[in-house]
């Protein structure tokens, strides 16, 4: 079994990271920079950092935010938010971003993942799915920040995704999305099944145990945010919980990894 990552999101809207609940009542929860620093610091794996607002309002991505933040991290980032194109993903590499994440655009034009593996690799390629949960039943993929509904199963787009080159999807269910009651098992048991690439879960860790029951039904990863931005949890903590689960947890040195041994 390969060590699990920790992943904080950093959710931005126009330079601040904000959080909000089932994408909506947005709140600022601090400067991107200073939290990227802090997770890096708290031995987060990797940080994710989303323009939401850049696809729905028509603007490119914080070129001069994601290249503050790139300066001051020694650990994998992902920037995703408007990307269409290989160009715009162009720009977000040169800023320091070391993978892009797509979502509206990548549903509009499948094939655009294909340009963006064949360009950059599938390593440095993750496909973001945002998916609510249907009145009668069933997983809908949504596009534009969660706005939009697509004739996308989740299922059938993760297949989609994976057959078209994304190294990695990060699945986040919108219904659950800041509420704290945990992630949603059955979307990632039904999405690990289908796919053979990574899985990031996403949308709804309220309690640690919530990390270890989403890594136990299939998830590589656990993406976490509005816990962490209030400093309910930090990373340590968590990876020290999960180590004692019998979770395989990526390990760091110096004062961090000597709390997690204790």
């Amino acid at each position: 079994m390969l060590a699990r990552r920790l992943i904080p999101c950093l959710d931005v809207d126009r330079g601040a990271v904000v959080k909000g609940v089932r994408f909506h009542d947005l709140q600022q929860a601090g400067d991107p920079v200073e939290l990227a620093r802090r997770y890096e610091a708290e031995g987060a794996d990797e940080v994710v950092f989303l323009d939401i607002t850049a696809t729905t309002e028509g603007r490119a991505t914080l070129v001069r935010v994601v290249e503050r933040t790139a300066e001051v991290l020694r650990i994998p980032f992902t920037v995703g938010g408007g990307i269409r194109s290989v160009a715009d993903a162009d720009v977000l590499f040169r800023a320091g971003a070391d993978k892009v994440s797509v979502n509206t655009a990548a549903v509009e034009n499948p094939r655009l993942i294909a340009d963006l593996a064949e360009r950059y690799g599938r390593q440095a390629v993750v496909v973001a799915i945002d998916v609510n949960l249907e009145p009668g039943g069933g997983y809908r993929v949504y596009t534009h920040a969660g706005k939009r509904p697509t004739p996308w199963e989740a299922r059938a787009w993760a297949q989609t995704a994976a057959r078209m080159g994304a190294g990695e999807l990060l699945v986040t269910a919108i219904h659950r999305d800041g509420t704290g009651l945990g992630y949603d098992l059955d979307l990632l048991k039904q999405i690990v099944e289908v796919v053979e690439i990574p899985v990031i879960a996403s949308g709804g860790a309220g309690r640690p145990e919530h990390l270890r029951d989403a890594l136990l039904v299939g998830a590589d990863a656990v993406l976490l945010a509005s816990r962490l931005h209030r400093a309910q949890f930090r990373v340590w903590e968590l990876k020290q919980y999960l180590n004692h689960c019998g979770i395989p947890i990526r390990w760091m040195y110096g004062p961090v990894s000597e709390a997690l041994h204790d």
